[in-house]
């Protein structure tokens, strides 16, 4: 096997342990739920006694051209006087721009958040932008942060980025973190992509109800490390939403990214943008699934918010349940996008992001969701999306190229009555010559739900009477409802069951990896290709490492169309 190593960094007693125990994670119930405890057992630091503004979670984001623009964002502990970049294309730094301030009170603690952007506009394409950091309360005045990064490429040119979603932090004093999550930031550095795309499930700061901004920060300063020096692009998942903070919870995530505009009434939550011959098409997935995601109290007593924050206590069984939010804005969105992309002689590849899946067949995780097979698979047939790149569940799973679907072919999960999965079809079953896969036939589906997150190891069911691996499908609602114990709240898990003829490859030995994609934009009248290199980190379930090997290589390919570029 090809072996990634680097040396341990220096580390803690406390932070070299494994991952956050199971005991640690009994307030939350059922398959993927995400409930909260009534009360938090972790203290908030004390507030500083200087109101100090210096610089810290830093991080990149493209703009809606990346070749010409980006967005340099960081908060501080308090609010910064004169919030300030300088930047330029050598170490000169002759431009100066004011950072735009966002802040929030978390609904739940009372804290108040304060976050900085910089926007960044007229760069050179495939240049080097050096920038610095900093305010009048900055405490590192004298010699501010300072870092740079690249611009993309106009045109056909080659390019690589990476993915994997579901990272949290590595501080294991919240919920669900580990050391996992800073080897995997490094893992990024490491393979030098241009950017990141981080697939949902930042930080895990919903299941730490009492300290939300903590866990933001902490996790914001953990992945300084990688996206200070690129632009880590990222979608909402499930544990991005939270009690009190904004109409659909996204008010923590909304107020530190700066995402390129949709020109919808729903800023941020998702958004598009091109790099050289291909189209990066981010969405928020909690819009059309089925299973009900996003936070809810478990019980038994309720969730009390800090009496600052004017809210009322919220009661055992309270979720937030947000599909539908954009009343189809989105999916309208996501199909004149893609529209436009199918027309544009330019783009040979249309990648799509999101955090949820519609295909998956973990068994202790989530599964698929119908919500995504009605509402988007039917665009990425019509207009020709060749990948899928999802989080949620915690493991590795590839599928075969699927174009269309397949009618009632699953059954009740409690029933064994006939249930409509929607089961994608697909268009081959057996590895191709040279593991060339052609996207113009169908497409690809990667679960990379491996970033840092510590828990167990996602399994992979298989039904005894055919041999065939199990897919767990949410094709109806799945709100929360009293458990065993009086008092206590659980969400079932998926409510129908199909054979995951889709599935074409699967990690068993670890959920833990980084995908390495690397985009050649071909000759004129030839092929173009992206190589897919994924790594996975052996024994990190049991033992956080810095270490990564190539779990498996495969190549997609398709005629490269006749644009100009």
């Amino acid at each position: 096997m090809t072996k990634l190593r680097r040396p341990q960094p220096d580390t803690s007693a406390a932070e070299s342990a494994a991952g956050t125990p199971l005991s640690r994670r009994g307030f939350f119930k059922g398959a993927g739920a995400a409930g909260l405890a009534a009360a938090s057992p972790f203290a908030l630091a004390a507030a500083p006694a200087v109101a100090d503004g210096t610089p810290e979670q830093i991080h990149l984001t493209w703009g809606e051209d990346p070749s010409t623009t980006a967005v340099v964002s960081w908060a501080s502990a308090a609010q910064a006087v004169n919030p300030r970049l300088r930047y330029g294309h050598s170490a000169a730094l002759e431009h100066s721009v004011a950072a735009v301030q966002r802040s929030y009170t978390d609904g739940l603690n009372g804290q108040t958040v304060f976050t900085y952007h910089a926007r960044l506009e007229g760069l050179a394409p495939g240049s080097t932008v050096h920038y610095a950091v900093s305010a009048d309360n900055d405490s590192n005045a004298a010699a501010p942060f300072t870092s740079s990064f690249r611009t993309a490429p106009r045109g056909r040119r080659p390019f690589r980025f990476t993915s994997y979603g579901d990272l949290a932090t590595p501080n294991k004093a919240w919920v669900l973190s580990s050391l996992q999550s800073r080897y995997a930031v490094q893992a990024v550095e490491r393979f030098d992509p241009l950017f990141h795309l981080l697939n949902g499930d930042l930080c895990y700061a919903n299941l730490n109800p009492q300290a939300q901004p903590s866990v933001w920060a902490d996790f914001g300063n953990n992945v300084q490390t990688s996206a200070a020096n690129r632009p880590w692009m990222p979608c909402p998942g499930n544990h991005e939403i939270e009690f009190h903070n904004g109409a659909q919870g996204f008010e923590s995530y909304l107020s530190r990214y700066s995402l390129p505009d949709n020109q919808t009434a729903f800023p941020g939550r998702w958004y598009a943008f091109r790099v050289g011959s291909a189209l990066f098409v981010s969405l928020s997935a909690d819009d059309v699934i089925y299973q009900d995601a996003g936070a809810f109290v478990a019980g038994p007593a309720p969730l009390q918010p800090a009496p600052s924050t004017g809210n009322a206590a919220i009661a055992p069984g309270t979720s937030l349940y947000i599909r539908g939010y954009s009343g189809g804005a989105q999916t309208r969105w996501l199909e004149e996008t893609l529209e436009r992309a199918s027309r544009d002689p330019g783009i040979d590849w249309i990648v799509a992001q999101m955090h949820q899946v519609a295909l998956s067949s973990s068994q202790p995780g989530n599964g698929s969701d119908r919500g995504i097979r009605e509402e988007w698979l039917p665009l990425f047939d019509r207009y020709g999306v060749d990948l899928v790149l999802c989080g949620h569940d915690h493991d590795y799973e590839r599928s075969w190229p699927v174009r269309g679907c397949l009618h009632g072919t699953g059954i009740d999960a409690a029933t064994g009555a006939n249930v409509d999965t929607l089961q994608p079809r697909p268009v081959i079953t057996s590895e191709p010559a040279g593991g060339v896969y052609d996207t113009s036939r169908g497409t690809v589906h990667l679960v990379l739900g491996g970033g840092g997150t510590s828990v167990p190891l996602d399994s992979f069911g298989v039904d005894a009477a055919n041999g065939q691996v199990q897919a767990k499908v949410f094709t109806r609602p799945n709100r929360p409802e009293p458990g065993a114990s009086s008092g206590v709240f659980v969400r079932k898990g998926a409510d129908a069951l199909e054979d995951a003829i889709w599935s074409a490859r699967r990690d068993t030995g670890t959920g833990y990896g980084i995908a390495v994609f690397d985009l050649d934009p071909g000759q004129p009248g030839g092929e173009t290709s992206i190589t897919i290199n994924y790594y996975h980190a052996p024994g990190a379930d049991q033992m956080p490492t810095p270490n990564y090997e190539l779990f498996e290589t495969l190549v997609l390919s398709k005629k490269r169309r006749h644009g100009r570029g």
